[in-house]
């Protein structure tokens, strides 16, 4: 899956990150934050989206809400 890789600072020095297909523009309800590119166009299966950026389930994530992001439970 080719999407385009966005973060995010959160309290305590953690970092979310956002996963959205390649050229689609960051949805609605996710622009009242400040998100920064990290990377355009890059290749993520969700093993490398679980283990890298604590993205669980990136492809159904992405199915259902168009997006995938850091669960807040991976932040602790």
């Amino acid at each position: 899956m080719r999407i385009d890789l966005y973060q995010r600072a959160e309290p305590e020095g953690h970092v979310s990150y956002l996963a959205v297909p390649e050229g689609k523009t960051i949805p609605d309800e996710v622009t009242n934050t400040e998100w920064s590119d990290v990377a355009r166009g890059m290749e993520l299966g969700d093993q490398q989206a679980r283990s890298t950026y604590a993205i669980d389930d990136a492809e159904q994530q992405i199915g259902k809400k168009g997006y995938a992001i850091t669960g807040l439970n991976k932040l602790a």
